[in-house]
Order: C-alpha cells, then structure tokens, then sequence
C-alpha cells in the first residue's frame, strides 16, 4: 500500500473539548453542535438495539476499541502503530449524530463500525463491530502515487484504512471522497512526477479534471464538475500544498504552483470569509498558514494565534454541507421553458451562497410571542388573511441559522422542502414601501415603530411576493396566519436580505429596459447581459463593475441566472402580456433548467389549513436577556388576583367557545374610509328595541304546604292584602330575599327573582312579585363574572308561591367605598372568599350576593336603588317605568286636537320642530334621500327644521289614533340647501323662512328646537353646538332661487326665551359681566370647582384639553412615556406635573411614598427606578384622597385595527398596560374614572381584556358603563371611533352619553352584550342630525398656501376666518404655527401634480405614461403595484388621493403619507401631503395648541391624541352630572 506520510510519525493529539461552559475567553473551542444544527441531525444514524441484535448473530461485538485491536491483530506483526480497515462505518458526535469528516476539528467526532484485519479480506463476519470508540484524532488522505484516493481516520490507538461506510452514512463519506478525488485528478495535472504540467492554465486545469471525473455517478455534467472543483478550490490547494512537507522530490513546491494560487483564489470569490481548509497528508491542519499544531499550542498559553477563526471555519463546514445536500438532491431532467407552467423553479443554495455572508445564527433579545395566539383558528381564504407590518426582523431554519428569503417559493407549491420560520416586531400594516433609489434599501422601509410593540416568532413560511412600482418596492411573506409586509430587518439578518433587494431592484431594471423598446423581443438574453454590465457602480442595479469586460459580462450573467427565481417571477406577475413572454426570460429559464435547479409543482389551493402547534425553533427556547422589553404592568393585589385567577382557570389552549356560547359581534375598525354600512347580525337585536320578557316559570306539581307567617302589612292598588313573609314547607320566603324558580328550557339553570312583595287575590291564591336577579356570566361580563355575584334587573314577574323551587340564600351587599376603606374591603372580601371555599368543600348551598343593578338598555352597572326596592308595599317601579314608556312610546293627539304626544314629548301649534331629511326635499315633494357618496359625507342631509302650523284631523275619524291624523308644517331652509358655498361663509345655527308647507304624518317629526332672532342667540355660546337653537333673519323664495332680508310684514312666531339673565338684558337691567351674573363659560370656572385630575398615558394632551375646556377637570398631574409628547403637554397645561416615565414605575414609587409596598405587584426594575426617582420628583407624586379624576387611553396590545386575538397567556397579557391603568383606579379610588380607547377594545382577545376591565371596576364598587362614539358626530371633521368606558364612585352619578349633534356618515356603533342582545350608546345621524357635518372646508379653508416640504413653523394667516369652526378653532391667534409638511420625493410630487383637483380623485386618475425624473430615470406615472393588486384591496381606495373640500377628513394616523394605511392625504387644491396644522384642525385641537419635536413626532402626537372636542362634549356631560348631584343635595 502506498501512502504519502510517514505512518509511523507520532500524531499530535486533538485538543478535549471543554467541559464546561463558564469561561468565554476566545481561545476556547465552541461547544459541540448537535443541539443547534438539525440539518447534521437529519442523516442521524444511532445504532438500534434492533440492529445490533442481527449483527449480533453475524459477527463479534465488544466495547473497547482495545480489545477490538487485539482481537484483529494480524500474526507476525510488528508495528510500532497498530493499522487496521474499518467497514460499514459511522462518524458521530457525542449524541450519536452523524457528522462530516472534517467536522472533528468542531467538536468530537467518535466511530461506529466494524473493524477488520490489515490483511485478509473485507467480509464482515471476519471482523469485530465496535460501537462509539476512540475520539477521532485526525484524518488522511493517501494514494496520490496510485491515483486513488485511501482515506485515513486516526485514533489514539490505531490507524484505520476507510473502505465502506454504512448505508446511512453513504451520502455523507461519498461526498467526502469525491472532494479526495478531485484533490487526486488535480495532483495529476499539475505535478511533474505524475506527467503533469506545473504551468497549465486554470481553465486547460478544469477541463483535464472535468474529463478525469467525467465518469463520476455524483455529477450529472461536467458543468456540475467544474463547479464542484470551483468551490473546493481552498480544501483542494491545501491538501497539495501540505505534501511541501513530505514529498521532497518536486522541483516546484506546491504551495506556489500559480494555477492552485488560481483555483484557490476563485473559491474565495465565492467565499470571501476565512474558509475551513482541508487536511494535508501530514496529519496537520493549516488555517491560513497556521498549523493545528501551533493553534493547540496557543491555546494551550491561552494565547490567540493569529488567522485562527475557529466561526469561520464551522461556517465553512456549514457551507460545505448545504453544497453536499443540494449535489445529491434527485432532480428531474431539464425540459424547456414553454414545459414550465404550473411548475416553479427553485434557487439552488450553493450557487447564490457567495452572494452572502457566511452562515450566522439567530439570538433572540426579547421575549417573542406565538404568532397563533393571533389566528382566529379554523381554515380561511389565503385572500382574506390579515395584512400586518413586520420590523426588525430575521429568517432563519429549525437550527436558528439565518437563510435567504430567496430559499422560499414565491408561489404556493406543493412539497416544499425548505423550512424557514422567522421573528420580529408586528404592528398593523402602515403599507410602507421601500424607495427602490435608497442606497441603503435593507436599512429602510420602516419610519418608527412602538418600542413597547409585540415581538412574535412566526410558523413556517409559505411564500413571498414583491411588488413594485412608483420607484418604490414591496416585499412580503406570508404564513398560515397573515401576510407580513417586511420592514427594516434586524442589523444582523440586513446583510441576507440586501441580496433580495438588489435582485428586484436587477430585475424592476430589465423591466424597465424591455418597456423601453418598441417591441419588448428585441432585446435577447445576450443584449440584456450586455446593458446590465454596462451600469455605473453608482447604479443600484451594478452587479458587477469589474474592469475586465469578459469577467464582467460573467458575473452579471452569473448572478441574474443564479437569481433568476425572483426574476421569473416578477415577469410573471407583469401586466405587460409582451415582457411576460420576452426571449430573454424564456432564455433565463432555460439555462436555470441546465443548472439543474429543482421544480416545484404550484398549487392552485386558496384555503390555509391553520396548524395547531408552532414548530419555530424559538417556541422551545428561553429568550437572551435583553435589555430593554416590555415591563410587566405594576399592579395591586386586587387587579393581579380578577386578571391572574381568569388565566390560571382558562388556559390560553382553551377557546372561549368552549367555556361558554357567544352570539358576539367583532365590528373592525373602519381606518381605510370604505363603505361603513350596518352590519346585519343574524338573531341579535338591539336592546333599546326589545324588552326581555323574563324567563318562563315551570308550574310546580308539588303540594307543599304554603301559609304566610306574619300580619297584613298594607294592600296593593286593587286592594289585595300584603304579607312579610311566609313559609314553603320548611323554608322561609321574605320581602327583600332571593328564591329560585325553574324554567321551562330544561337546559337552563333555575332562575333567581329578588322579592318585591307578596299578596293574596281574591280567590285565594298566593302570590310573588320579583325581579330577576341575572347571574354574572348572563350580563356583559360573560366568564369574567364572580360566579356568586347576582345583577339586579328592571326584568319583573309575578308568580304563585308555589311555584318556588326554593328560597337562595342571598344578601343585598354594600360595604364602605373610598380610598381610605381598600384594605379593610380586601380583607373582607378575603374572608368572604376563604368562607366559600370552605361551604364548597362541604357541599353547602352558594351563598349570593348582589351590588349593582345591571340595565343593558342603558349599557352599563349602576348602585342599587335600596329606597325603592325590597319595600313590600306593593308598589314597583319597574313595573311604572315599563308602563311610562309604553305610554310614550304611542303617537296620540291632545284632548284639544290642537297638538299630539310622541315619545313622552308633547307638540303644539306654533312649535318648531325637526322633520326627518327624507320626508322633505329641496322641490318639496317626499322622496328618500337616495344613496349617499362612499367614503364623504355628501348626500348627507340634517333635519329640515319646520314650525309646526295645524294638527289635521278627518271628519270621519273619531278615536285619532296613530295614522289618523297629519302634521302640517313650514320648512325653514338652511344655507348648504342653496349652496356649499353659502354654507361654508354662513353660520351653522342659521335659517332662512319661507312660505313653503308640506302635510306630513306625525311620525315624520322628530324632536322640537328654537327659533329666535340673532339678537336674542345664548350669551354663553359654545363649541361644539349643544343648543338646539337657531336664528333667522333672512327669507328665502325656493321657486325663484332669491334670498333676500326678511320683509317686514312678515312676523313670525318665535320661541319662547328661557334664559333669565337674556332676559334681563333685554330690558336694560345693567347685565355688565356675565360673570357678575353667574353665567361662566365652561373654561371660566375656577380651579377649586372643579376635580383634580390625573391624566395617564397622557400623550399630547388633547383628553385633558377637552375635559378642561369644557369646565369640569383641572389636569394636575400627567404620565407620559414619550419625550416630545410629555413636552407638548407641558407646553399647553403649564399648570400640571408632568412625569415623563413609565407609569409601572410611577405607580410603585406612589405606592412606596404610602408606605403599601407589601400591597405592590412590580418587577425588580419598576422597584429599581422608582428609587431613583429624585426627591423633587417624589414630592410631587399625586396621593390617594387628592385625586377626583382619572382618565386615559391605556396602549392595548392587541394593537388598533388589527385583526382580532385568542386568549394570551398570563405572562403576555402581564404586560398590557391596562392592568396598570386599573390599578391606578384601585389605589386612588377617585371619584370618576374615564377609559379610552380604540374601537377594537371591546373585541380585542375575543372581547375577554374588555369583560375583565369591566369586572375590576365593579369589584372596586365603581358603577360602570361603556359606549362607542364617533367624533365626527360632535363637530370635527373626521372619522373616528373611539370607546369609551366611564366610572363612577357608589354615591356620585354616571354621566349620560352626549346627543350627536352633526350628521355623519356612520352606523350604530354597537357592543355585543349576551344572548344576542346588542347595546349601542347613541344612534345613528347618517338619517339626520340638528346640524350638517362639518367639511375640510369649513376647518382648513382659511389656511394660507404652502407648498411640498413647507418648514416655517410661523407665518401670517393671510386671511380672515370664514366658517364658524374656523372661528372657534383660531380664536385669538394672531400667527399660525405648525403650517409645515412632510417633503415627497420628486416621482410622488408629480404624481400629486398629476391627481385632479376634484373631489375622490386617487392614483386611478392618473395618465398612463413614463415620467422622465431629473436624474434621467423613467418611471412609470401610475404605480405597477397598484392596478395589479387592486382586485385584492377594494382597488386601492384613496392612495394618492385628494380630500374633497366638502367632505371629510380620513382618520387622523400619525404618519400621513401617500401609500399609507389612509392614503387620502393631498390637500384639495395644492399639491402637498397636509400639514400638522391641518391634521390637528381635523382632530379639532385650537390653533394655539402647540406640539413638540420634529414633524414625524408631531404627526404621531396629533394621530395618537383624543380630539379635544370629542372630550369637550364627554366633560359637559360629566359637569352636568355633578350639576344634578349638587341640585339634589340642595333639595328638601
């Protein structure tokens, strides 16, 4: 046998790995890799004990390697190192995974197989099998004589011929000894004792050794050769240059034969990393120079050698392998471009890996969440999945490693066999797109993002796409859960995604050249080559700037075949049918077909099958310490215990739908200005439309005995005596307790009824009359419900005695409410809780308590009314209150005929009065209004106010019920009936007479107003317009279209004045102040009158504003998390505190100032700041008892607008920050509480975070109720919708829900309660409201132009305000401030140039041409994405698109641009994204409001805020509940 090497050479030992991992020191070697690489593990071949049994009975199995040796010794040997052949073998780590051959320089590598004899032959039943021996110290490669490779693994003790390996391990040793092979054909051609020729070219060296290995089974051509010996360039040279040292005989050393320098420096183009190298003959490593010998030595100082990089050269094995899978994957044979369809080409890794960095792997920062918390669960259209952002991300495999996306299909196919999970920071699709001109485009595409926001790890990837047009770029991914728009990576994955980028920006630009020819086949594949080598370095479509033409003309060609997936595709996917079927991609194809890359078959299923578990490698695995995460909320012991006690009984895995029923509505929030019609809920109505008849009671057969026990104590009405008590066999039935009764559905659980009272009729029978008592979970709180806790209802029934089931043991329940009472209530709730828990165990009857009556009519909680109920007297209120409004509810004339009754209002002749809009119109006659325009609120009409003249009564009619008479009326005109113009300069409150009547059914009206002169209009005007008030002076003549003074002759009845200071300054009594009269306006009222606030989650401020303004708060102290915006609420409430900090952390340094730590739930963190806080800080933190008020919009992390959640573990749902916000409530206990927040809220996490919000307050004794508003209702011009959830103290009154008073384009708003019932807070004006909707004109139109990019933060009006809005928004400002907009980019101003000034018009009304850009690019005028995609996004409704003067704003977003979420966002006449003054007039802020920071940070703080007016008209419906509070204390 002929070996090159000295055999008998003493080998150096191979260093021991670590055994531990405490010391991170750079010398030390990385700890083996089995637990983090799966793709070694796939091949794994542990030796069964199955198998070991059959080889059992073939051959001898021993232990030791030792004993193996012996018993194989061949006789008359006498060798100073013991050789041996070794079969059927397996190399593997420590975990019995079988690993490559070179990989033992990583981590140790053992040996399982059967070992033989030197001599003899190669039978395994001659030799004895072995199982895990040695540590494999080294590995050889002999033979170059012979021309055949013999590879050699070295043991402490022995040498080992390599002969066959196992099955399982064939592909992986095959691949290993074709790389042996290749370094053997090469030592041929270039060494002068084989004939070979020192001084061959590299390409003549390439073509040899292709013909050497042409015969090969491993290659499919001799491309696939050279490729090969291409990339093993580095393990090639190596292995040569390491016979320097043993083979004396070359005239030239090896080492520096030019054509291996070549050939190594080519596969270093390919990997530009320090790469693993090979082992030469010697035994030894080199590493770029450095032998294993000095490397052990170095690290055995402890010192660091340089050149050794112990990553590189794994990353190289990693490489290395990802090459080996792809060689030996099977492919089919290559057919033509025109055999493609239906099938998708695949990117082969190997030939795209020098495009990339050399393999890293994925560390996780922060705690990252499932993404399938986020699925509804169930199969869905792949159409109708969500559409969300994701920022800062990564790609990786099940081993953590990071990968390409380009790895992925495009395209939905079947047997994928690339597994690619992914994580990051996901918030609702902002539909950011990358400028494809951005020289750091991998950088880009994300302009801020929540820090607190949730950090998810994603299922498997299915399939990507990237869209493209308007000089921007797209790119997004898709799971079975949603489709992710990528933003700006992570900066350690941004160097695998730049290859991507720069792959579409490669082929958006050949796009671009063949639009630009006549006909697109006029450019062959060669002719694009050529054009794409011919780009500038500077393009960002270079490949290639090589100064060589040849070279260059390879690269470029090169890179667009190995890419050519994406290429494909977006040809795919282009409208121009020409470039679709262009020569030069059915060339590129073709010539991927020859490079043999895989085929997928695409699949046309549309419907994704939800997976039920996660298989993303960060499921199992602890996140690395980060530091900065979301802090988890600061709370107190009652708001961790309702939230806690819920997740620990209701596991995230258990869907609601299985704990109980829902008939549940979950109404998206309508960001995007579509059609926002009455969704139609299926056997669900409205409460405010039905009265629950209570449930059937169950006639009792039974003859239990039945007497009363006690007196008559009084009569009802009709006479019938009234008793006490009485008793029901052995039980006691009392006035004022609980009984159960059942019911007739079998299913139902019995039914519990509060007594009233109980008589006796006539006939003898005995009677009950009871309320229902509705158990918890039957009320809006569903499973959040305390299981003992009954509701009071209005629901009355009156029933036989002996029907009772039995009699409930039940208290009504009322415990001292205040700050000062929280811990003596927690420790008596305590005991009650430790006393149920004990009759439970026992097996003793629920014990039933009830603290609020509940009313769904009303939507919300409300005290017990304990003077009215429980009397015995025989009198119900609920029974009065349900005959008041039955009588109400009928439409009836008055005794005199001379006016009419209709919904407890009564109407005379000479009244003015509302007139529905569709009973009236513009000619007179009676027709409906028609449909309204989508998206604006034109065609929208306000009530026709009119004054009612004569109630018109048949002769024949005798009893005038309902429809028996008419209503004849005058209509008063309004300005926007003659024009929008002549509404825009008017006041809103003006009317105009004319002598126009209409006979109209009484039905037809709906409510009375005033009508006065303007003289006599409310000194203490206000706005919003909560007065049903309107003047007139002027009379208008309908048939002839005049206007004009109202003549004298005509004298018109007005309205009564009411105002007793008006009227004394009618008659001259010396009315000099209104103050001096008591007349305040609202932000008059003094400090001291009104509560002292506490805003949290504060933000700008525009919820304080509202409140203020309207009078009833005074904002002293305010939490905000973000710099600019905690300044901006400084700025304009100069009065407050302000605490720019987390308020988990202010809330643990309060509760430590009170000396209630113990009562405290906070992180170590929260506890570490709050002491740092400084004195001065600490000094004036707000106390219990000093607080009235708290309100806020607490951040929810289901995120706004976003598709819905299922249930959340405890430890995610931990750090939602309304847990903090309760338990600021809980701890100051003030008298009012106000929550606000996106519409979603009530839905969010299956409506569970909005029961539970619910369910805490209660428990605190809080009255409550909920309700949606749409601000654009109360005087703003602008669609949002907002809940609102309020709270009030056990004694104080909840404020009622303020009347909208303009018409707006929007339905009920409603929530879902329980057993169908839904609750809406206010009606709908989309049929009529007192007044018009305010338009864009009306809150901007007095605003000086300005053009794209304006930066002057001050400038002069320039005008004077036209509309009364624009009045009250400017008030007494002399200069405007913020008149400043964003700049857009050269392409996107051309484009707003180019959208007609003219209302809806949006990217669909843009010409159909090239734009030439200054820097002679053409682009197209219309976005390619746009018309492509728009099928699949209600066509891209109002990208680019211009507001209409006459209509209304879009919701106000905090980043406004163009392709936004809300891409409505071009001024109506100028050609400019709208300024942050125009955003703000929109949410109704004064122009003196002022904001901080740069202009993205004021756009997010006008996005994010409360409209002020919005929270003007919430704070007057507050003041007027303290206002009746104080009125009736003052009574008698």
């Amino acid at each position: 046998m002929a070996r090159s090497g000295n055999t008998g050479k003493q080998k150096q030992k191979k260093r021991a790995l670590p055994e531990s991992s405490e010391s991170d020191d750079v010398g030390t070697r990385r700890p083996k890799r089995a637990a983090a690489c799966t793709d070694f593990k796939e091949k794994s071949v542990r030796i069964s004990k199955k198998s070991d049994t059959i080889e059992i009975k073939r051959q001898q199995m021993v232990e030791d390697e030792v004993v193996a040796l012996h018993l194989t010794a061949s006789p008359q040997t006498d060798e100073p190192r013991q050789t041996r052949r070794l079969t059927d073998f397996v190399l593997h780590d420590t975990n019995g995974d079988a690993q490559p051959v070179e990989m033992l320089e990583i981590c140790d590598i053992f040996i399982a197989g059967v070992i033989l004899p030197l001599d003899g032959g190669t039978e395994k039943d001659k030799g004895v099998r072995c199982d895990s021996f040695g540590r494999v110290e080294n590995w050889n490669i002999s033979g170059y004589e012979d021309g055949s490779p013999v590879i050699w693994i070295s043991t402490e003790m022995a040498d080992y011929d390599c002969l066959k390996p196992a099955t399982s391990y064939k592909k992986m040793y095959d691949y290993f000894y074709e790389k042996a092979c290749a370094s053997m054909a090469v030592y041929k051609k270039v060494s002068k004792a084989s004939g070979g020729n020192p001084d061959i070219s590299l390409d003549e060296l390439l073509a040899a050794v292709v013909r050497s290995m042409s015969g090969s089974k491993s290659f499919s051509s001799g491309a696939a050769i050279q490729d090969f010996v291409i990339f093993q360039g580095g393990f090639i040279y190596n292995q040569l240059a390491g016979l320097d040292e043993t083979v004396k005989k070359h005239e030239t050393s090896f080492a520096e034969i030019p054509v291996l320098v070549t050939l190594r420096d080519e596969s270093s183009k390919l990997d530009m990393a320090v790469q693993m190298e090979g082992k030469p003959s010697n035994g030894t490593l080199r590493i770029d120079g450095v032998s294993e010998v000095a490397e052990s030595k170095a690290l055995a100082s402890g010192q660091l050698v340089a050149g050794v990089d112990e990553d590189g050269r794994y990353a190289k094995l990693l490489q290395d392998e990802e090459y080996r899978k792809a060689m030996q994957r099977p492919t089919k044979k290559g057919s033509s471009a025109s055999a493609l369809k239906g099938l998708y080409i695949k990117i082969n890794e190997d030939e795209i890996a020098n495009d990339y960095p050399l393999p890293a792997f994925y560390k996780n920062s922060v705690d990252e969440v499932d993404e399938l918390i986020m699925s509804d669960g169930g199969d869905v259209y792949i159409d109708h999945l969500p559409h969300r952002m994701l920022h800062n991300w990564a790609l990786y495999n099940s081993d953590s490693m990071f990968k390409s996306l380009e790895l992925l299909p495009m395209k939905r196919c079947a047997d994928i066999d690339v597994t690619i999970y992914g994580s990051g920071v996901v918030t609702e699709d902002d539909e950011t797109w990358i400028s494809i001109d951005d020289s750091d485009s991998s950088s880009q595409g994300s302009r801020g993002y929540d820090p607190d926001a949730m950090t998810i790890f994603l299922s498997q990837i299915k399939e990507w796409k990237i869209e493209f047009g308007a000089g921007m770029v797209a790119i997004s991914i898709r799971t079975d859960v949603a489709w992710y728009r990528l933003g700006k990576p992570s900066k350690h994955y941004a160097p695998w995604y730049a290859p991507v980028l720069k792959t579409a920006k490669v082929a958006i630009s050949i796009i671009t050249l063949l639009d630009q020819q006549t006909r697109s086949s006029k450019l062959s594949f060669t002719d694009v080559i050529k054009k794409l080598s011919e780009f500038e370095k500077n393009n960002q479509a270079c490949i290639s700037s090589d100064p060589k033409v040849v070279e260059r003309l390879k690269a470029v060609e090169r890179y667009v075949v190995v890419h050519g997936q994406i290429m494909s595709q977006l040809f795919a996917e282009y409208p121009n049918k020409d470039i679709r079927n262009c020569s030069f991609i059915g060339s590129l194809r073709s010539k991927m077909e020859d490079r043999r890359h895989t085929r997928w078959v695409m699949k046309n299923k549309k419907i994704v099958e939800k997976e039920e578990k996660n298989f993303n490698p960060r499921a199992g695995m602890a996140p690395v310490a980060s530091k900065k995460k979301a802090m988890q909320a600061t709370t107190t012991r009652l708001i961790n215990r309702i939230w806690g006690e819920f997740y620990s009984q209701f596991a995230p895995e258990v869907q609601l739908q299985e704990i109980e029923e829902e008939n549940e509505i979950e109404e998206e929030e309508d960001e995007t200005e579509e059609d926002d019609t009455e969704n139609i809920v299926p056997d669900s109505v409205d409460v405010q439309k039905s009265h629950n008849s209570p449930k059937k009671i169950r006639a009792s057969s039974g003859k239990m005995e039945i007497r009363w026990d006690g007196e008559i104590i009084g009569n009802t009405s009709a006479g019938e005596p009234l008793y006490r008590q009485a008793l029901i066999g052995e039980e006691t039935v009392a006035v004022g307790g609980a009984v159960f009764f059942e019911v007739d559905d079998s299913d139902e659980i019995p039914a519990i009824y509060f007594v009233e009272y109980m008589f006796e009729t006539s006939d003898h029978c005995k009677m009950l009359h009871g309320k229902v008592l509705q158990r918890g979970a039957e009320t809006v709180l569903g499973n959040a419900a305390n299981e003992r806790e009954l509701f009071l209802t209005k629901e009355c029934i009156t029933v036989q005695l002996k029907d009772i089931k039995g009699a409930a043991i039940f208290e009504m329940r009322s415990r001292p409410w205040g700050h000062q009472y929280r811990k003596e209530t927690a420790n008596a709730d305590k005991l009650d809780r430790t006393r149920t828990e004990e009759r439970k165990a026992k097996g003793l009857p629920t014990e039933y308590y009830c603290k609020s009556l509940y009313s769904p009519e009303r939507g919300g909680f409300f005290s017990l009314p304990l003077s009215d109920i429980g009397r015995g007297s025989g009198f119900c209120n609920s029974c009065r209150l349900r005959e008041d409004k039955e009588e109400r509810s009928k439409i009836k004339l008055n005794a005199k005929k001379t006016g009419f009754f209709s919904k407890g209002i009564e109407y005379s002749a000479g009244d003015y009065v509302y007139v529905k809009p569709d009973s009236i119109t513009t000619d007179g006659s009676k027709k409906g209004i028609g449909n309204f325009k989508s998206g604006r609120n034109i065609g929208l009409n306000a009530f026709v106010v009119c004054q009612l003249l004569e109630i018109i009564v048949p002769k024949e009619s005798r009893n005038a019920d309902l429809g028996s008479f008419e209503v004849k009326v005058r209509r008063f005109y309004r300005p926007e009936d003659i024009s929008a113009e002549k509404a825009y300069i008017s006041d809103i409150q003006a009317l105009y007479y004319s002598e126009d009547t209409d006979v109209l059914p009484p039905e037809a009206v709906k409510g009375k107003c005033e009508v006065r002169q303007k003289s006599d209009m409310p000194l203490s005007s206000e706005y919003p317009i909560s007065d049903n008030i309107f003047f007139c002076e002027d009379f208008y003549d309908s048939s002839k279209d005049f206007l004009k003074q109202l003549p004298a002759n005509i004298e018109m009845k007005l309205s009564t004045i009411k105002d007793d200071i008006l009227l004394r300054k009618k008659k001259g009594k010396g009315v000099d102040r209104e103050t001096d009269c008591g007349i305040l306006k609202p932000d008059q009222v003094p400090k001291d009158m009104r509560l002292a606030t506490l805003d949290i989650f504060a933000g700008c401020g525009g919820l304080s504003h509202g409140l203020e303004q309207a009078g009833v708060s005074a904002t002293k102290w305010a939490i905000e998390y973000e710099e600019p915006a905690g300044q901006a609420f400084r700025q304009n409430h100069p009065e407050s505190t302000v605490f720019v900090n987390n308020c988990n952390v202010i809330l643990r340094a309060i509760m430590e100032k009170c000396g209630d730590e113990d009562e405290c739930i906070s992180t170590p963190e929260a506890t570490e700041l709050a002491a740092k806080l400084d004195e001065n800080q600490k000094s004036t933190l707000p106390l219990p008892g000093q607080v009235d008020f708290i309100n806020g919009g607490p951040p929810c992390q289901g995120f706004s607008g976003m598709n819905r959640f299922n249930y959340s573990s405890w430890s995610k749902v931990q750090c939602e920050m309304i847990l903090a916000f309760l338990s600021f409530a809980d701890y100051f206990r003030p008298r009012y509480f106000l929550l606000e927040n996106v519409r979603n809220f009530v839905s969010h996490n299956k409506g569970q975070t909005f029961r539970l919000t619910l369910a805490s307050l209660l428990e605190m004794g809080y009255q409550v109720r909920f309700g949606i508003l749409e601000a654009g209702a109360y005087g703003v011009s602008q669609s949002r919708k907002r809940v609102f959830i309020w709270a009030a103290a056990p004694e104080e009154i909840l404020p009622e829900w303020p009347e909208p008073m303009h018409v707006f384009r929007v339905p009920k708003l409603k929530i879902s309660l329980s057993q169908g019932l839904h609750y809406a807070a206010v009606r709908s004006t989309q049929k009529g409201a007192p007044f018009r909707s305010i338009t864009v004109r009306d809150t901007i139109g007095d605003l000086p132009p300005v053009a794209n990019g304006a930066d002057k933060t001050n400038r002069e009006y320039e005008a004077e305000p036209v509309s009364r809005f624009q009045k009250e928004i400017r008030g007494n400002m002399i200069s405007l401030t913020d008149h400043i907009c964003k700049s857009m980019n050269e392409l996107n101003l051309i484009r707003c140039k180019n959208i007609p000034k003219r209302p809806g018009a949006d990217w669909r009304d843009l010409p159909d041409v090239k734009v030439k850009l200054s820097n002679g690019k053409t682009e197209d005028m219309i976005p390619w994405c746009l018309p492509n995609t728009a099928k699949r996004h209600n066509q891209w409704k109002g990208l680019y698109g211009r507001l209409d003067w006459e209509g209304n704003f879009p919701t106000s977003i905090t980043d406004p641009q163009p392709m936004g979420k809300v891409g409505m966002c071009f001024h109506p006449d100028q050609d400019r994204i709208l300024t942050v003054r125009e955003c703000a007039r929109s949410q109704g802020f004064l122009d003196s409001y002022e904001f901080a920071g740069n202009i993205i940070h004021r756009h997010r703080q006008i996005g994010n805020a409360v409209p002020p007016l919005l929270a003007f008209v919430l704070g007057r419906m507050l003041k007027q509940a303290l206002d009746l509070k104080r009125s009736r204390q003052h009574q008698p």
